[in-house]
């Protein structure tokens, strides 16, 4: 008789690991280590599984712009490219999450929403979402994550089953899998979805101050979804929609416009926040912190060449200009690492001379070599040196935006605040912000994808799973599933 206890993970060479979903930090709430070989060898790996397109955000397309800053933020942040008055050139490319680069654009997905602003001081990169959270905390569950939504080892095809095993599994993907089956889950075009950092920054300003921000940018040709029907119906048309519409709309003239809020948080709040300030399965309700105008981001160039400028655009979240530091967040802390790498992997180690990835700004770095250099490099190639090479700028830009820990090192979830839980904020979505109409869709969203192969152990913690968000939400879709059932 075949035993159906689990077997022990293990690294790749077969040592028992401590934990599948948290990273080694310093206490609960501290920075990741290096040292947690395990975590790195589970992201280093992920990035290599593919050749050569992106592993999530295959299929996107994307256009060349501007920002210009509307609003005064000043008080909060040195960073250049946000100071009164400034204009500076940017490229955003959109994506969906799972779907290769074949796939279609109107498949039910989270879209990505990543911008690249070429400011004075640097490239400035923001890689965000058209919703404002995420399915988990722990960046050591991501590459699962991402498996789970894509195609299954034996016969290759996307599975229902697969996806909600793992949500049922993972509590905190409440409030991001409520987002995805209502009608931000297919947006009606780019053109017409938000675009959020999710992650939470920090910014510091001329006197170094500091403080926590979240980015929202918002859509000035509204926000508009697609219903199931209509993307299906398009999937089988059109499955290149959403980077046609782009394309000719910037072609005809009708340039797409956002406009870029803050929410900035005393850096002191986040101590004692009713919700962890850096947990991005939640958001910051706008009653707490409201939204502050901080520019217009504007679309109105199209590539010429998709590869040379799209396809191997490299987006990095570890691209931040002075003014502009990390928070605690977790998943950003590993995604800062993930990204650089992946593009190395995909790219190459000089992906950032190609021209879409070039700063405008002068760059005097001490990197060398490798595949496809074609910078020039004089010596000295080595610091410290007396030769007249580059030298850091202590004085000026100081010590790096940062903050107090301590702690144990622990593999554990981050210190529950006063109302933490991974029910609450998605329960008040479905209940305070989403219209019947909404909800009517939402109910049928979820109903039809739990019946197309989900099987019973997994549908009843789906049940369980949507009763935890709202008891009359789960009800109804308990009760949907089972009339549809034959």
């Amino acid at each position: 008789m075949t035993s159906t206890q689990p077997q022990p993970t293990t690294t790749d060479a077969g040592i028992p690991v401590e934990s599948d979903e948290h990273s080694l930090t310093v206490g609960p709430d501290g920075p990741i280590l290096l040292q947690d070989h395990y975590a790195i060898e589970q992201m280093a790996q992920w990035n290599r599984e593919r050749v050569p397109e992106r592993q999530p955000h295959a299929k996107g397309s994307g256009a060349f712009g501007r920002f210009e800053v509307t609003g005064d933020v000043s008080a909060y942040t040195k960073a250049a490219v946000f100071q009164p008055g400034t204009r500076t050139g940017l490229v955003a490319r959109f994506s969906t999450v799972a779907g290769e680069r074949g796939s279609p654009d109107t498949w039910r997905d989270p879209r990505g929403f990543a911008v690249k602003f070429y400011t004075t001081e640097g490239n400035y990169d923001m890689v965000g979402n058209n919703t404002p959270v995420f399915f988990i905390r722990d960046p050591m569950k991501f590459q699962h994550f991402i498996r789970s939504q894509k195609r299954r080892a034996d016969n290759n095809l996307r599975d229902h089953d697969m996806q909600w095993d793992f949500w049922t599994l993972s509590p905190e993907s409440a409030h991001q899998v409520t987002y995805l089956m209502g009608d931000r889950g297919i947006p009606r075009t780019w053109r017409h979805m938000n675009g959020y950092s999710s992650h939470t920054y920090m910014w510091v300003n001329a006197q170094g101050e500091r403080f926590w921000v979240k980015y929202h940018f918002i859509s000035e040709q509204g926000v508009e979804g697609l219903t199931q029907e209509e993307a299906d119906a398009l999937a089988s048309s059109d499955g290149d929609y959403h980077t046609r519409d782009l394309f000719e709309a910037i072609g005809r003239g009708d340039h797409p416009s956002w406009v870029l809020k803050a929410q900035i948080m005393p850096f002191e709040d986040a101590k004692n926040y009713r919700f962890n300030a850096f947990d991005l399965t939640k958001v910051w309700p706008h009653a707490d912190y409201p939204l502050t105008e901080v520019g217009r981001m504007t679309l109105d160039g199209n590539p010429t060449d998709h590869h040379s400028q799209i396809e191997q655009l490299a987006v990095e979240p570890s691209n931040l200009v002075p003014g502009i530091g990390p928070s605690p967040d977790k998943m950003l802390l590993g995604r800062m690492f993930s990204y650089p790498d992946a593009h190395r992997y995909r790219i190459g180690a000089n992906y950032n001379q190609l021209p879409v990835n070039a700063p405008k700004s002068p760059v005097h770095s001490y990197s060398k070599d490798g595949a496809m250099r074609y910078n020039l490099v004089s010596d000295p190639v080595y610091a410290p040196n007396s030769k007249g090479g580059p030298r850091a700028d202590t004085a000026r830009y100081g010590e790096p935006a940062g903050w107090h820990t301590d702690g144990e090192m622990v593999r554990g979830a981050y210190t529950l605040h006063a109302e933490d839980d991974d029910w609450g904020q998605a329960g008040t979505l479905v209940r305070d912000v989403l219209s019947d109409a909404e909800r009517n869709r939402l109910v049928d969203n979820i109903v039809g994808h739990l019946l197309a192969g989900v099987t019973e152990p997994v549908l009843l913690r789906a049940f369980e799973y949507w009763h935890n968000v709202d008891a009359d939400l789960g009800r109804r879709i308990e009760k949907g599933v089972r009339e549809e059932q034959p």
